[in-house]
């Protein structure tokens, strides 16, 4: 698989994730962004190691979109210490069934997390492991059966966007597992109005903002429409 690498220093890599493949795997011969990173790095270091490469941030395995990676650990410290002081700018487009009621909102949910089922609800506030999960969305357009949004990521929750929309009533298109709407639907998180909807999550972490570990240059990613 060739790699998209929007951007690389001496202290970070930004590439493109494609959908289906997992930002980390622990099942052997599996492909993921991790070890096909890794190989890039190390075809091109000239050294005959192991190259240091840290993980901060990650996407659902059928979602599409930006990372950034870290090449030193000075680079891993800084940018988690942006990921948990909500440095980072964290955009989405996701393609939904229906008609939301509200063109633009705020969605205030509590998750939790089941680990065995691989899976999150929403829950109550009191619920044991209750997380509180947070995004704001805005609409970009819609059609007659569904609408393309336009997603402010403020909490990074397991499932997050998944299922505070499901939640709404208004599924991911392609989502099977929290509820995925098929068969009659058109358009695409791309741009393109008229595609049918196939069994891929219509997901995308389509910008990315934070600042550069080093220069603290403000650096913004985007993937074209």
């Amino acid at each position: 698989m060739n790699l998209d690498i929007l951007y690389e220093d001496t202290h970070i890599i930004v590439c493109r994730k494609p959908a289906d493949v997992p930002t980390q795997s622990k099942r052997v011969g599996t492909p993921d962004m991790v070890s096909l990173l890794k190989n890039h790095l190390y075809k091109n270091s000239g050294e005959k190691k192991e190259p240091y490469l840290a993980v901060i941030h990650r996407l659902d395995q059928p979602v599409e979109g930006i990372l950034v990676f870290a090449k030193t650990p000075f680079a891993a410290k800084e940018l988690n210490r942006q990921l948990q002081n909500h440095g980072f700018g964290k955009h989405y487009h996701a393609l939904v069934a229906g008609h939301p009621t509200a063109a633009s909102a705020v969605l205030e949910d509590y998750l939790v997390k089941d680990a065995r089922a691989n899976t999150s609800r929403v829950c109550t506030r009191e619920t044991p492991g209750a997380k509180l999960a947070r995004l704001s969305y805005d609409t970009v357009r819609t059609d007659q059966e569904n609408t393309l949004l336009d997603i402010t990521l403020e909490t990074g929750r397991h499932h997050q966007i998944r299922v505070q929309l499901s939640h709404m009533g208004h599924p991911i298109i392609g989502d099977s597992k929290y509820g995925a709407v098929s068969g009659g639907i058109s358009g695409d998180i791309s741009g393109s109005s008229s595609v049918p909807a196939g069994p891929r999550l219509k997901l995308c972490a389509y910008m990315l903002e934070f600042q550069h570990p080093k220069t603290k240059k403000a650096m913004t990613f985007q993937l074209p429409a």
